[in-house]
């Protein structure tokens, strides 16, 4: 059963918020988009007004005059009027490049953007009614609304003073000569764009943290969804043993071609053996080589002996190393004192064999940690009593 929202009290896991981002859902704050394109605009047009006047006198001075070969050729008046459009799109077109720019550069620094086709892929549930009701009465409607409500209403009480401050000198505009009441209605036209554009800043300061926060909010999980999440990331904890023990399996098989290489193989007469070799040069500790049961033990055993490797019967120590030793690592060193003990007797066997020294007697039994051994069993407390 699926979690309930309330439920859903952790925040995303970066998988989940890759997801989000993959399918196009990412913290994005209209006002800040708003403010990008009204404030770049308006400085652009600033900035771009002295060249386009420039341009636009030229045109009109060149549009307003006529002569007696103009009038007898009608066809050059649309050679003009394509001319005149030419330089309008060559004012325009910069105008809007730069605009939409500066609204992308916005994005991208504020980190609202994704790469990706699926929210314009068609969806019928974004014409559901029941899907539609849901979001009329989500919790980002609300934020919406009320920050549409403050908006208007603040823009609303800030047009309202300006205006009514400024009544009086709108009408002497009539009065002045064309330049100058087009130079003063310039100047007010910016301080209203000027005060326009705080209202906006104002409330985008406000929106790009609100909309990060209502974001983290839609992509909470619960405790379910979480542990689904790492189960499918990690698998199935059952599949995943399985294939540990088959990677264990060949890599033991595939151990086989170093037990020549080892200086003894320690068995349980038919269960278990385990290749081990020791150089006091380069090792620190004795390394398992090899490892194996069953069949593969004898496989083991077999190659040792023709090899020339010894082959040692000690039952509760091969035990031990099968079960807590790895190929190519270490021996544990609970087990230091155990694999000495062998390795020592094996020594002297070897050096008898050279005639270096007398033969030695029966191999003592290894000191193994019972405790290492998986078919110890722990004494009952009834047995210690």
């Amino acid at each position: 059963m699926e979690s309930s929202s309330q439920d859903k009290n952790l925040p995303a896991t970066p998988q989940r918020l890759k997801k989000a981002r993959d399918d196009g859902q990412v913290a994005r704050s209209k006002d800040l988009s708003n403010l990008a394109v009204l404030g770049g605009g308006a400085l652009l047009l600033m900035a771009l007004a002295p060249l386009g006047f420039d341009m636009l006198r030229s045109t009109l001075r060149t549009q307003m005059t006529f002569d007696r070969s103009t009038l007898a050729q009608p066809e050059l008046l649309v050679e003009r009027l394509m001319g005149a459009a030419t330089e309008g799109l060559l004012l325009a077109i910069p105008l809007g490049l730069l605009v939409l720019g500066i609204a992308v550069g916005a994005m991208l620094i504020s980190g609202s953007w994704a790469l990706s086709t699926k929210p314009i892929t068609p969806d019928l549930s974004h014409i559901s009614l029941f899907k539609g009701f849901e979001r009329l009465f989500s919790r980002q409607q609300l934020v919406e609304t009320l920050k549409l409500t403050g908006i208007t209403l603040i823009v609303g009480v800030v047009a309202w003073y300006f205006i009514a401050s400024h009544m009086q000198p709108f009408g002497t505009l009539l009065l002045r000569p064309l330049e100058a009441a087009l130079a003063q209605l310039g100047s007010w036209m910016s301080i209203g764009v000027g005060l326009l554009l705080l209202v906006v800043l104002l409330f985008a300061v406000i929106d790009v943290p609100t909309q990060k926060f209502l974001h983290a909010h839609r992509l909470r999980m619960s405790h379910e969804e979480v542990k689904r999440e790492h189960k499918e990331s990690e698998g199935d904890p059952h599949l995943k043993g399985r294939r540990k023990a088959r990677q264990r399996e060949l890599a033991q098989r595939n151990s086989i071609t170093a037990v020549p290489r080892a200086d003894l193989v320690v068995m349980n007469p038919t269960h278990y053996a385990v290749a081990i070799r020791y150089d006091d040069a380069t090792m620190r500790a004795p390394v398992v080589v090899a490892k194996g049961a069953d069949l593969l033990a004898m496989r083991i055993r077999d190659v040792a002996r023709t090899a020339q490797v010894p082959v040692l019967q000690a039952p509760m120590l091969a035990r031990a190393l099968y079960a807590h030793g790895e190929i190519d690592q270490e021996i544990p060193s609970a087990l230091y004192t155990a694999v000495a003990q062998v390795l020592a007797y094996v020594y002297q066997l070897k050096a008898a064999l050279r005639g270096q020294g007398a033969m030695p007697g029966e191999m003592p039994t290894p000191d193994v940690p019972p405790e290492l051994d998986p078919h110890w069993k722990r004494p009952s407390k009834e047995t210690d009593r």
